[in-house]
């Protein structure tokens, strides 16, 4: 999630480190490296075994197959659920449960609520502390601790709570497959400023990324970013829209590539590449004249 690269930033600020020494800097780093690689990796474990319980289960499977793999726990009410077509299984997670339920029983399903119940505690909780630090930054909230938290947690939790009062489960559910693709759109937001910091010496002193990180750092993320980018537009293509949406939708998406690429060529500047200040356009409509490094609210933290 993207908001995830910000809210790290914000619990690692919270450490008690001595910054004034080096060699404590690379040792915090270092157990930082292996906390998050732990959490990633046990991430990756358990979606893996989704991904291929799901494949395994439900490749080329019919709505008319889930049906009949469901007589067998009549409570489950499949047949309201899954049409009664030849048609390929259309899979989500309110779907998915009942598949397992059918197919492992039904403290299968259970297991699979209390996941699904603690992936969206997990989620909501890092998504409003991540806005929470975002905003307390941006807007300079100098509030009592109650009055921040409460305005920029209310500001996160009490849309989600509405739409999920107010709705029906598969609503929910298509709500749940809009918000991914959102995350999935606002990926480069998080992605390419983090390379462009941590990879600027006058930020990152000593601390810079090296040229191999660079570029690995670089062609995950472009990998990520068309991945995402590919999901995203066979979404808007398989939602069937009117053309006027699509024109709109198309606009949009033409304004989101121009501040992908502004964001990219701020990038390249800040990883040395100063010759391309040179060009009057990007001097003057890009970087813009009030960024220079004697400005830079980050050279205060380095003094």
């Amino acid at each position: 999630m993207p908001h995830n690269l910000y809210l790290h930033s914000a619990l690692v600020k919270s450490r008690d480190i001595d910054r004034r020494r080096p060699e404590k800097i690379r040792e915090a780093n270092l157990y930082f490296f292996v906390e998050a690689a732990i959490a990633i990796f046990v991430s990756f474990i358990i979606n893996l075994f989704v991904v291929a319980v799901f494949a395994h289960g439900l490749y080329k499977k019919t709505n008319h197959d889930i049906i009949e793999t469901c007589q067998r726990y009549p409570s489950l009410n499949a047949s309201t659920i899954f049409p009664d077509n030849n048609k390929f299984v259309d899979a989500d997670i309110y779907k998915g449960g009942i598949f397992l339920g059918c197919t492992f029983g039904i403290a299968a399903l259970y297991i699979w609520a209390i996941g699904i119940l603690a992936s969206g505690q997990s989620s909501t909780m890092t998504g409003t502390y991540a806005g929470q630090f975002a905003m307390e930054g941006f807007l300079n909230l100098q509030w009592v601790r109650w009055k921040r938290v409460l305005l920029t947690r209310s500001i996160a939790i009490v849309p989600t709570f509405c739409v999920a009062f107010f709705s029906t489960i598969e609503n929910l559910t298509s709500f749940n497959d809009i918000l991914n693709a959102v995350m999935s759109v606002q990926l480069p937001f998080a992605l390419i400023p983090t390379i462009a910091f941590t990879s600027n010496v006058e930020i990152m002193g000593e601390f810079v990324n090296g040229i191999g990180n660079i570029i690995m750092a670089i062609l995950t993320s472009a990998g990520i970013i068309g991945i995402n980018t590919y999901f995203v537009i066979s979404t808007i293509i398989g939602a069937h829209m009117s053309w006027y949406y699509l024109v709109l939708v198309s606009l949009v998406g033409i304004v989101y590539m121009m501040f992908c690429i502004y964001l990219g060529v701020h990038m390249v500047i800040f990883m040395g590449a100063k010759n391309l200040m040179n060009y009057s356009f990007i001097n003057k409509y890009v970087w813009g004249p009030s960024i220079d490094a004697q400005g830079m609210p980050w050279t205060l933290l380095r003094s």
